[in-house]
């Protein structure tokens, strides 16, 4: 799963900047592809233009691509930012309709065109709901992004990026007043977290305010990375010490009181949150789950066809778990396999340090044979860095198993593939190989680094990060594609592959069955229903369950988006024959940016076309 900032300050998952930085973005010039129109070519210059002006409202997507602009500030998350951000995309919308028309542009001009049309009017939509994301909570909640923000995004290279790193935790109390304020809105409006969710934010609360300078022991978490980054600045011992001071000073004075203020305004919305898990509780719940489905999806499917859907793959998969059991050796039913897989410790590394680093070990390890056979697949390599490391200590008992963060695009920060080594008894050794696909290669990093280099398109799809059945679809399409090439030599390796795929056909059925008015699934009936098909742990279980109830909709776009690139797939196998080339295929794929699955049917039904 890529890392991802709070939804609904919606912009293009990269960013732009003020007019005058234009220059510094395009660093990798747009250029003309060669089947463009003159038509073409003035909508890429306007798209460039809103690009640029999308991100000069957002600090911190120029700071996760790597700039160095606004490195000292934090995103507006006002009310008056949201309303501003409704009416730029509604003057997008009708500018894009009033300048351009769709038959004087070339095929990808086209594309362009209904990816933007597309992209806008879900930004206005995304306003109805926008305190429906619960502004804290477990999975992607301010009181974790911040310290991830800084930790993970916010590069150290000068005394400047220093200064800015302080200025930004200075800067913590007014966002976190925002973030309140937020949360009072949406209480106002009827729309609180369950009520499990705030032991989790206070627990994440608790543990970014431990050690120094809070208090004795260990450096917090936050001052240990300010700190070692400063460590590998080269400058003077004495601005270095100035420089500490500062940062523990703002620590103590700013950020310490805002997140106990945030803390009592927790405690005091835990004692008035409910129960209820599902979507259907909240104002105009089926609406918004529904919204929340077509955009995971990027279909016109309804929760009792998704989850329909579910049980059938379900099925399925469990069937040919039955069929690849013999292979393993094991003789009982598939019950009796689950079991096996669950709680057997011949599949689990230890829960010490040197289980946890001989786990990230052998992911690497499995990521560079990867990589060694890229090219019987692909027409080329990623070309950024990966690197593969443990989830940060401050969140590892809220976050999930694993996710992939993207590089920066202008400062070289690699591309990183986090695993949460929190509980080890929830990475079985099983599903190791299947993981590394999804999250490193062929999966998100390669899809992002495809994207980044088609110099020829806006920079609006070089960086999008819209679809999540595209490229969760891609990721767990990764997983079955190994197979196809050779992969899991170990009989246990392939069961493995089949149960990470069977755990998100149990998605699309846990998600809908919690969310939708017809199902009303309670959390602990979502959880036996895990238990009962899966070989998962009961605590990975419940974890899981938890990000489903905090994030609707999302965990059904991988199942769906995997078996509508699988099927186009095969469709188009068997329609060219032996003209199917699946390096061809997987350039047009991914030869586009990110898209809807309408879109890329309609690009690869073009492709087909093309070569008979």
């Amino acid at each position: 799963m890529p890392f991802a900032f709070p939804r609904r300050r919606f912009l293009l998952a990269t960013g732009a900047t003020f007019a005058c930085l234009g220059a510094s973005l395009r660093t990798a010039p747009v250029r003309a592809a060669t089947d463009a129109t003159p038509a073409t070519l003035r909508l890429n210059g306007w798209l460039e233009t809103r690009f640029d002006a999308w991100l000069a409202s957002s600090p911190m997507q120029q700071t996760a691509l790597g700039l160095k602009t606004g490195l000292d500030k934090w995103d507006d998350l006002s009310p008056a930012r949201f309303a501003a951000d409704r009416a730029r995309a509604e003057k997008d919308l009708a500018d894009l309709r009033d300048a351009f028309g769709a038959d004087d542009l070339s095929p990808e001009g086209r594309l362009s065109y209904r990816l933007y049309e597309y992209e806008s009017g879900k930004r206005i939509a995304d306003d109805r709901w926008r305190l429906y994301d619960y502004p804290v909570n477990q999975q992607s909640g301010w009181q974790q992004q911040i310290a991830s923000f800084l930790i993970n995004i916010h590069r150290v290279d000068t005394i400047e990026d220093a200064q800015a790193y302080i200025a930004r935790l200075n800067g913590v109390a007014g966002l976190v007043d925002q973030v309140m304020a937020t949360m009072r809105e949406a209480e106002a409006k009827g729309v609180l977290a369950p009520r499990f969710v705030y032991g989790h934010v206070l627990r994440d609360c608790r543990n970014l305010l431990t050690g120094a300078p809070f208090g004795p022991g260990n450096d917090s978490p936050l001052y240990a990375d300010f700190t070692a980054k400063l460590d590998g600045v080269k400058a003077d011992r004495v601005l270095k010490q100035a420089l500490r001071a500062d940062a523990a000073q703002a620590l103590n004075d700013g950020l310490a009181p805002a997140y106990r203020r945030l803390m009592a305004l927790a405690e005091a919305q835990r004692t008035r949150a409910g129960t209820d898990d599902g979507a259907w509780r909240l104002p105009d719940g089926e609406a918004y789950y529904a919204h929340q489905l077509a955009y995971a999806t990027t279909t016109a499917m309804t929760a009792a066809e998704i989850h329909a859907f579910g049980l059938e793959e379900v099925a399925r998969i469990q069937g040919e778990l039955r069929a690849l059991m013999p292979k393993t050796g094991f003789t009982g039913d598939l019950a009796g396999f689950l079991s096996l897989l669950r709680s057997d410790p011949r599949f689990r590394y230890p829960q010490t340090a040197g289980g946890k680093a001989a786990y990230l070990a052998r992911t690497r390890e499995i990521i560079a044979a990867m990589e060694t056979r890229l090219t019987e697949a692909f027409t080329r390599k990623p070309a950024g860095e990966l690197v593969v490391q443990a989830v940060p200590a401050f969140r590892e008992q809220s976050a999930t198993t694993a996710f992939y963060q993207g590089p920066g695009a202008y400062d070289g920060r690699p591309g990183t593939y986090f695993i949460n080594t929190y509980d080890m008894a929830a990475l079985p050794t099983y599903e190791l190989e299947a993981v590394a696909y999804h999250e490193a290669v062929p999966g998100h990093h390669l899809q992002v680094s495809y994207a980044r280099a088609l110099s020829d398109l806006p920079r609006f799809r070089r960086f999008s990060g819209s679809f999540i059945a595209y490229s969760e679809g891609w990721g767990l399409y990764c997983e079955r594609l190994a197979k196809d090439m050779g992969f899991y030599r170990d009989p246990y390796a392939d069961v493995g592959r089949l149960t990470s795929e069977l755990w998100r056909a149990c998605r699309l059925v846990v998600d809908t069955g919690i969310h939708a008015p017809e199902t009303k699934w309670s959390r602990e009936k979502a959880i036996a229903y895990l238990q009962e098909n899966t070989p998962n742990t009961a605590g990975d279980i419940g974890n899981s369950v938890e990000r489903y109830i905090v994030n609707p909709g999302q965990a059904t776009a991988y199942k769906v988006g995997m078996n509508r690139i699988l099927s186009l797939r095969e469709d188009a196998k068997a329609r060219l024959g032996e003209k199917f080339d699946l390096k061809e295929f997987h350039d047009v794929v991914l030869g586009h940016g990110a898209l809807s699955l309408t879109l890329l049917a309609d690009n690869v039904a073009a492709w087909i076309a093309a070569k008979t």
